[in-house]
């Protein structure tokens, strides 16, 4: 047998036995071990002298000291420090009672949950059984179809493999050789997207058939107001709640007969009231201001550096090339976009202070309470990647440190949780980096035997165009996440492609970017859908698998929907990462 023949068979072995239940990294190992001594057996040497044994330490140790794979263990030791900190209960009642008003409330609540637990976690079984502890039952209890329930959470939660921080990015980062930030900037839209358009089919399916998701009990829907505060808005009248703080501020004097549990109103409750009711102007107006200082202010002294830093020698235009879109200063069609979107969040703003009462400044109180601590802990951890401030790995220490320091805050952490954290780290961290050694070894041996010189010549053989090659490439993604997880994809498989992206002129950021959101179907297609079994695992006794893998399927047509808008439109993807750090 010819080496491209042992190579390729080394391909389909690898699958066969991975579908078998062996484990992943050691067949990768044994695998490359046992092909990679044949390709370099020479009957005058001794055993112990063939050169596959050099080769295996070299790839392990190239493997070990790759920079990027050190974030991996610290984002994953944020992602169980949080879900054993339990701090997502909370936050779902509140979601829930915000949105108690949309059609599916609680489906909507459990999918904005999944998406912002996802981005501070990252862990899709961790928030896939979180929430089907927390909100599985609940949806069951209030009559929503099955499919429906069991769809949201197993969906909703793989965005958190594709939303940054996410370790399926820091992998591909390491096999591709990219650089982290320019995917996680890649990536940020996507994953929104993505989640939106789950928002959109849940609402019109519970809009088109409200059979599937029934209204609410009132008991279920009551917001809990203090007793003072619905006193004190009878106190004051006004047209919300808003200015009557205000008013109660000017003159505390009728609010402190106002009994609240046995005691006066202060001051004091009367100011972080209002607080609270600002929290919805500082969230927009704080964001709004950064966009304006990043993008108008904070670029003109880069700008001047350009300019008089560098001397005019031999070809002064590079300066000009090597500029980001970002130092070049913004264009009109910013300033356009920017006040078009601060009027119309002008008047969302006015709207709803308009209509601001006790009932809306209570969920406010909730919601801030529940989520702006992991909010603004995530934010962090992204802003300091995407401005450069710092590095992934000094994100993720960052994000590790504020993830403990939450729990602290919150007292769910104790010894024992925290052992565990640290254990399922170190067991996740372990598989990840034997599965990069085995992978080296795998890909070294399989490139030697010529296998990805003989895919490569047959792939461009067919004279295929970029569209066609994108097509196809996505396309045997998209089936191998049918028998296979995203670790074996990424590792295995996308390094094949790797190498023919520069032939078909593909971006590898956009490329790579339309990998992570097909591989969420690897998490959604049976009979590997690991979500489901997830979820089954926290399930009732009555909920089938096959009612799971049904309530699945809608989703992953809503995946390939996402992908085909991406190629569509490149610019959601490559517009922030371009912007930020140019091409």
């Amino acid at each position: 047998m010819s080496d491209p023949a042992l190579g390729l068979l080394m391909l389909t072995l690898i699958v066969v036995v991975i579908m078998m239940g062996f484990p992943t990294a050691f067949t990768l190992m044994g695998l490359g071990i046992f092909f990679g001594y044949i390709a370099f057996h020479d009957p005058t040497h001794s055993w112990a002298d063939n050169r596959v044994f050099d080769l295996m330490v070299e790839r392990t140790y190239g493997a070990m000291t790759n920079d990027v794979l050190i974030s991996i263990p610290l984002f994953v030791l944020m992602g169980y420090v949080m879900e054993r900190g339990a701090l997502v209960d909370k936050m779902f009642y509140s979601i829930q009672l915000a949105f108690r008003k949309v059609p599916a409330s609680l489906a909507v609540a459990t999918l904005i949950v999944c998406t912002f637990w996802g981005i501070a976690s990252g862990l899709v079984g961790a928030v896939v059984v979180l929430m089907g502890v927390i909100a599985f039952n609940p949806m069951l209890k209030a009559g929503y179809d099955v499919k429906l329930a069991s769809g949201v959470i197993t969906a909703g939660g793989t965005l958190g493999i594709l939303i940054p921080p996410s370790v399926m990015i820091i992998v591909y980062a390491a096999v591709a050789g990219q650089s982290i930030v320019k995917l996680y900037a890649a990536a940020m839209f996507p994953g929104f997207f993505l989640s939106f358009l789950y928002l959109i089919y849940i609402i019109a399916w519970a809009m088109i058939d409200p059979k599937i998701a029934p209204p609410l009990p009132e008991d279920q829907t009551k917001v809990p107001v203090p007793a003072w505060l619905s006193r004190f808005e009878d106190t004051y009248r006004s047209q919300t709640i808003l200015i009557s703080l205000i008013k109660g501020l000017r003159s505390p004097s009728r609010a402190r007969e106002i009994d609240a549990e046995g005691r006066p109103v202060s001051y004091w409750m009367l100011l972080s009231s209002f607080g609270y009711a600002l929290v919805p102007f500082m969230i927009v107006a704080g964001t709004m201001a950064t966009v304006w200082w990043y993008v108008v202010i904070h670029q003109q002294p880069a700008i001047e550096l350009a300019v008089t830093g560098v001397q005019q020698l031999g070809t002064p235009e590079l300066v000009t090339n090597e500029a980001t879109p970002a130092e070049l200063g913004p264009g009109l069609e910013f300033y356009l976009w920017f006040w078009g979107i601060t009027a119309v969040c002008a008047l969302l703003q006015v709207r709803y202070y308009w209509r601001f009462n006790a009932e809306r400044l209570s969920i406010v109180k909730l919601l801030t309470s529940s989520t702006m601590p992991l909010g603004i802990l995530t934010v962090v951890v992204l802003a300091v990647i995407l401005f450069g401030i710092c590095t992934a790995t000094e994100s993720a220490a960052v994000g590790a440190f504020g993830a403990f320091l939450l729990a602290v805050q919150a007292r769910t952490l104790d010894w024992e949780r925290t052992k565990q954290a640290v254990f399922l780290t170190a067991k996740t961290t372990a598989m990840v980096c034997w599965l990069f050694v085995g992978s080296a070894l795998f890909s070294g041996v399989f490139a030697i035997l010529g296998g990805q010189a003989l895919l490569e010549q047959w792939v461009l053989s067919f004279n295929m165009t970029p569209v066609q090659f994108m097509i196809l490439s996505q396309a045997i993604i998209f089936v191998l996440g049918w028998p296979l997880e995203w670790t074996e994809i990424i590792i295995i498989f996308v390094p094949i492609f790797l190498p023919m992206l520069k032939h078909f002129n593909i971006d590898p950021i956009l490329w790579g970017t339309l990998v992570f959101v097909n591989l969420q179907a690897a998490f959604l297609s049976p009979p590997v859908a690991m979500s489901a079994f997830y979820l089954k695992g926290v399930a009732p006794k009555h909920v089938t698998l096959n009612q799971i893998f049904a309530g699945m399927m809608p989703y992953m047509l809503i995946v390939i929907l996402c992908m085909v808008i991406m190629y569509l439109w490149p610019g959601m993807t490559l517009w922030l990462p371009n912007y930020l750090y140019g091409n």
